[in-house]
């Protein structure tokens, strides 16, 4: 019979084989996380990058705190404060760094997708889209 892995075995797996891509695979989180703010999403990739290099167990003693905690912070759907953050990146062997953005990055209505709406010529007046919602 053949045995199935989970997704995220695996990508824990090639993480731990390749050091730059699980720093690119971190650095990648990050700047998603900036751009979405999804915590809970940030904090399984980070939970996956800790597994790839040795596991809560070793990176917590490396960062020196307890296991657990350390696995209530990564499980936790809240983002954790600044300095823990940078202690388990530094038991990572890593740190926060701070770059300049783009211009085109620093825009408030800046936006991924054109999400303009562009009447269609000769739409009956009954069919075109609503802009107030009454």
């Amino acid at each position: 019979m053949r045995k199935y892995r989970k997704w995220r075995d695996i990508v824990i797996e090639q993480l731990a084989e390749d050091w730059d891509a699980a720093l690119d695979y971190i650095q990648f989180a990050m700047e998603e996380y900036q751009v979405d703010g999804d915590t809970e999403v940030f904090l399984l990739a980070l939970y996956t990058f800790v597994e790839s290099q040795g596991g809560a167990a070793e990176v917590a003693k490396r960062a020196a705190i307890a296991p657990e905690t350390l696995s209530k912070i990564l499980s936790s759907n809240e983002a954790p404060y600044l300095d823990t953050f940078v202690t388990i990146l530094k038991a990572l062997g890593c740190r926060l760094s701070i770059e300049p953005l783009k211009a085109e990055d620093c825009s408030p209505d800046r936006a991924d997708v054109d999400t303009s709406v562009t009447p269609i010529k000769d739409t009956k007046p009954e069919i075109a889209l609503a802009t107030d919602n009454k």
